[in-house]
């Protein structure tokens, strides 16, 4: 981490670093929305536009109503443009590994009714994948709105790396604390065959030690998680609690029919939400072992 601005020894390079981001942070949604002719085949401006969004938030929000929301190959051929290739298929994912996130209803006949993105209640802070090993980190996600709610289901974003910010300029030792790999433990999940995930332990805040980025790994819930039990990492945890509660930072978004959000993995939270026979929520979501890449071969051509 020589040179890093995540290196804790590095104050001028992080003030550098802190400073600029801070002041590129969108403070509306709408700076991050990107209209797309054809998410399937993006132009070389589309793709310049995506690439400011993320630059400045590690997300953007692209929209095209006038196609049809329902077709996969939308989010699908997007990912693979920029970069996110592979995709997790976790066991309640639909056969192409995108999971269709909508209430499941008792004629769905399995058991996604028992996880939370599968009902109308609210999901509190959280990034993808937290519960997963370190070799098969989360780094891309993608959520794309086939239906919107009747109402509701709004999500609200938070770049990590602004969570971070506002964590080290409270108090360095909390990112210290929360970068120790023990610091949160997701507890072994059972079902009726014993061990359906095993216990996973690992840091919150992590720099990628090839190409030096900041990854995270959180959850606000209080069930099925445990922290170190050391006085600073339990005041870490409190602090970056109350950072989620009320940063000036947080965006919301309500994605409809034809939009999505393509990032690296940031913080969010989903309302809860009501539906009707005409609006019944439903999104496509893609987790990748990725993060968005834009200086890739298949970049298209700038007309001249």
């Amino acid at each position: 981490m020589a040179n890093s601005p995540f290196d804790l020894g590095n104050e001028s390079g992080y003030r550098v670093w802190r400073d600029a981001r801070l002041a590129a942070y969108p403070r509306r949604i709408d700076e991050l929305v990107v209209p797309l002719a054809d998410p399937r085949h993006l132009s070389a401006d589309e793709t310049d536009a995506i690439e400011a969004c993320c630059a400045r938030a590690n997300m953007a929000i692209y929209s095209a109503p006038h196609l049809s929301a329902a077709d996969k190959t939308v989010p699908h051929q997007l990912a693979l443009q920029l970069g996110l290739v592979h995709l997790e298929g976790n066991y309640l994912a639909d056969e192409d590994g995108l999971s269709s996130i909508t209430p499941a209803g008792d004629e769905d006949g399995s058991v996604r009714g028992d996880f939370i993105p599968y009902t109308h209640k609210p999901i509190n802070w959280h990034t993808d994948g937290y519960y997963n090993a370190l070799d098969r980190r989360i780094l891309g996600m993608t959520l794309h709105c086939v239906q919107d709610a009747e109402s509701g289901g709004e999500n609200a974003l938070l770049d990590h790396e602004i969570a971070y910010i506002q964590l080290r300029d409270a108090n360095p030792d909390y990112v210290a604390a929360l970068m120790q790999p023990d610091a949160m433990t997701i507890p072994a999940r059972m079902d009726e065959d014993n061990v359906a995930r095993p216990e996973q332990s690992g840091p919150v805040f992590a720099v990628d030690p090839d190409e030096g980025f900041l990854t995270m790994r959180y959850t606000a819930r209080t069930r099925s998680i445990v922290w170190k039990s050391d006085a600073v990492t339990q005041a870490a945890v409190r602090a970056l609690a109350d950072i989620l509660a009320g940063s000036e930072y947080i965006l919301t978004a309500r994605l409809l029919p034809g939009m999505g959000l393509i990032c690296n993995n940031v913080l969010h939270t989903r309302n809860g939400f009501s539906d009707s026979p005409g609006h019944r929520r439903l999104l496509y979501r893609g987790r990748y072992y990725d993060r968005l890449r834009f200086d890739l071969n298949t970049r298209p051509a700038r007309a001249a």
